[in-house]
């Protein structure tokens, strides 16, 4: 009875959460071009950015934009005391893009984050300005606009070496160890990815992935077979307490390097939970395979003394490792659906997450330390002789 009444709260909770982005989206089609946020790059005008901004500025030309799940793109200003160039991002302007960035709740995220969060970190983006309608869920954010000249951005495409992951550890180090135990008491839009109503269609939307891909890949998929059917057990599972702050997508295309330094861009997927969730998630989707089983116990550690110098608790290394390989199922997940429904990612950048994603959950058993602590059956091997023992 009890998980009945928790499955129809569930169920009412991502109807009503669905219903209000339906609401924004209509809204914002009916009275939207009558608000004070532009709806296009085109709409933003030196008035609007003053605005935004809390400075004067004077002229906007637009150097170059692009489209996906937000409108983005490179302005150069003038003005008293203002950057020369920004790097802007809006709600997206087709009506389905739109619905999907209100499912995740992106833009308000982002938002929230920069807002709230970020003047407490370092590794990423200054934020210039950030500006919310709640009626229409549209949004205009203000960023720094990173020098190509002096920043590298990596993608999956060209995977990371050792050294550069050893920085990514160390930055996500550094932000969770900054809100370990230290979560201020108006973060209540801060939720776990267990948390999340929209997570009961991640179950559905990985059988329907396995299905789309059935033609196009040889890759074992159903390796993740029980992850699929038992999606909100092991969810929660791998959200289990202690929780701080998580950036939520650090994948290679969200990174970048200045200064022999590490930052991390795009922070609309921000959430809390436990960090060996995002720590496999990134260098599952970050190393090579091969590079990853030779390096991750040492990136492990070098993240478990970095998070202690950065203030945070001093893990227990053979937990870490346990919940490390649970943890990788995110990434098999997230690569899934994105290969899967297509759009999000270029085709041969979603299957080689893909490709990563399932190498993972074979040589680190993720399955085998999903079942036991949950109670299922396992096939896994003796305690020693898996590969998940693997350096």
């Amino acid at each position: 009875m009890k998980r009945l009444l928790t499955q129809a709260l569930s169920i009412a909770g991502l109807a009503a959460h669905l219903g209000h982005g339906l609401g924004r989206v209509a809204t914002d089609s009916i009275v939207g071009g009558r608000t004070g946020l532009p709806r296009t790059i085109d709409e933003l005008d030196a008035d609007t950015l003053s605005s935004v901004m809390g400075t004067t500025v004077n002229s906007v030309h637009v150097l170059n934009a692009d489209a996906g799940t937000s409108s983005r793109a490179r302005l150069a200003l003038t003005g008293d005391g203002v950057p020369p160039t920004v790097f802007v991002k809006l709600a997206a302007q087709t009506a389905a893009t739109r619905l999907m960035g209100e499912l995740g709740r992106l833009g308000h995220t982002e938002v929230r984050f920069y807002s709230q969060l970020a003047p407490q970190l370092t590794g990423l983006p200054n934020a210039y300005g950030t500006a919310f309608d709640r009626w229409t869920g549209r949004y205009v954010l203000v960023l720094e606009d990173l020098p190509t000249a002096s920043c590298e951005f990596p993608d999956t495409l060209h995977p990371l070496s050792v050294d550069q992951a050893s920085l990514i550890v160390e930055l996500l180090a550094k932000l969770h160890a900054t809100f370990w135990g230290e979560l201020p008491d108006d973060l209540g839009w801060l939720y776990t990815p267990s948390g999340d109503v929209t997570s009961l269609l991640t179950g559905s939307l990985m059988n329907t992935s396995i299905k789309r891909l059935a033609g196009r890949t040889t890759l074992p998929l159903e390796e993740g077979r029980y992850i699929v059917d038992n999606y909100r057990a092991v969810a929660a599972l791998i959200d289990t307490p202690p929780h701080t702050v998580m950036h939520g997508d650090a994948h290679p295309g969200n990174v970048y390097f200045r200064d022999g330094r590490a930052g991390l861009l795009d922070w609309q997927a921000v959430r809390r939970g436990h960090p060996s969730r995002e720590l496999a998630y990134t260098m599952v989707t970050s190393l090579t395979p091969e590079v990853r089983r030779g390096a991750q116990r040492d990136l492990l550690n070098h993240y478990r003394q970095a998070l202690r110098a950065a203030g945070g608790p001093e893990l227990d290394a053979e937990d870490l490792w346990l919940r490390y390989r649970q943890g990788a199922l995110y990434a098999y997940v997230a690569a899934l659906i994105t290969a899967g429904m297509g759009g999000m990612q270029v085709e041969d950048i979603a299957m080689e997450g893909l490709r990563r994603g399932v190498a993972a959950l074979q040589d680190l058993e993720t399955v085998a330390a999903l079942q036991t602590p949950l109670g299922h059956s396992t096939s896994a091997r003796p305690p020693g002789r898996g590969r998940s023992n693997a350096p």
